[in-house]
């Protein structure tokens, strides 16, 4: 029984004299926790609906007025043009628009019936589906409220129109989302583990021998896992269209040049992280926790951005998934042009400057 106690205090020294395994072992749970207890939101609000009313009376302006007061959807931050509905959706300022077009007021005093028009985007299924939701109980509840009691007019229906998703198969919004998730995780594990095994098995000192730089270092250990990412992402695009049926209408050699940005910004993560870990375990650990849980929870690629928590939305702005998803859903769904992504891709270039930056500078401060 003493041998097991001293053989139990050995070992506790050790995991003691760790101390980034031990913030590892404890912020992941609480990261987690965190994570999971406040990013996953299943209810669906705050959808930007633009409107256009064409009738402008009373009722429509009513019925205008009970969208937007519902908790459901939200005005576009600016008046968006309504000439290009597509157009409306590729630059992600509305998710639906509403139509409310001429003779809907006398329609409602006459008890006639009257079709309204929504078109909504597909690209999310699980959106879509809760627009045409939402819509139908308030034109019905509308309809009860404003009517006489005991009236049973034909009533006031939607036309509805959805575009990039008309089945609303959620495999075609899940589905181009996981090569954002994979993409990142995969380039990052990988090359977190490459400064961190050079230093674990001797050889940095040899390396730093040849007259070469930091930044050399850097820039070489990078390229063969940029060939890497870059078939793994052709594999997952060709899976996506081949046996999820997932369209791609957009430009491949636009998704090509976004893909390199990110996986650089990916590779850019991995590298630091190696620079500021001792050894692989470490850096696989840190990789998978800074990678793996924000590219899934904080991306918007199962549940939106905008239904989080103010802290959490501050915190996506520093996840690259976040840009990428919305790139590749842009792309392949919707065929966004490079006007549409070019805030998205400067977001990435900008993380990676960042990230080589840093790492640049503490792979030059622990060689020196």
């Amino acid at each position: 029984m003493q041998r097991i106690k001293f053989i139990a205090r050995k070992e506790l020294y050790h995991i003691l004299r760790d101390p980034r395994s031990l913030m590892i072992v404890f912020a992941m749970p609480v990261m987690m926790t965190f994570l999971y207890g406040y990013a996953i939101n299943m209810d669906i609000e705050h959808v930007t609906l633009a409107v256009v009313d064409q009738d402008k009376t009373a009722d429509s302006r009513d019925l205008v007025s009970r969208f937007y007061n519902s908790g459901y959807f939200d005005r576009p931050a600016v008046a968006p043009d309504l000439s290009d509905i597509e157009q409306l959706f590729r630059s992600g300022r509305a998710a639906a628009v509403l139509i409310v077009r001429p003779g809907f007021g006398s329609a409602l005093t006459r008890h006639e019936k009257f079709d309204l028009g929504l078109v909504i985007d597909g690209a999310d299924a699980s959106l879509g589906a809760a627009v045409q939701a939402y819509t139908t109980a308030l034109v019905n509840q509308y309809q009860i409220d404003k009517l006489p009691i005991g009236t049973h007019p034909p009533g006031v229906f939607i036309s509805r129109q959805v575009l990039y998703n008309p089945d609303l198969k959620s495999s075609h919004f899940f589905v181009p989302g996981l090569l954002g998730v994979i993409l990142m995780t995969i380039s990052a594990l990988l090359t977190s583990i490459t400064i961190a095994r050079e230093k674990e098995t001797g050889t940095l000192e040899q390396l730093l021998t040849t007259p070469v730089t930091a930044r050399e270092i850097l820039i070489g250990k990078l390229l063969p896992y940029v060939v890497i990412a870059f078939l793994d992402g052709a594999l997952i695009v060709t899976f996506a269209t081949l046996m999820f049926d997932v369209p791609f209408v957009g430009s491949h050699l636009l998704l090509v040049l976004f893909g390199f940005i990110y996986v650089a910004t990916a590779l850019s993560l991995g590298i630091l992280i190696s620079s500021v870990t001792k050894t692989q375990q470490v850096a696989m650990m840190l990789a998978q926790t800074t990678t793996l849980l924000p590219a899934v929870m904080l991306s918007g690629f199962i549940f939106a951005i905008r239904n989080m928590p103010v802290p959490l939305q501050a915190i996506s702005y520093i996840v690259p998934a976040r840009y990428f998803v919305r790139i590749i859903r842009g792309i392949m769904l919707k065929g966004a042009s490079i006007e549409v992504l070019a805030a998205q891709a400067a977001a990435l270039v900008g993380l990676m400057v960042l990230f080589m930056f840093l790492a640049a500078r503490k792979f030059s401060t622990r060689i020196g």
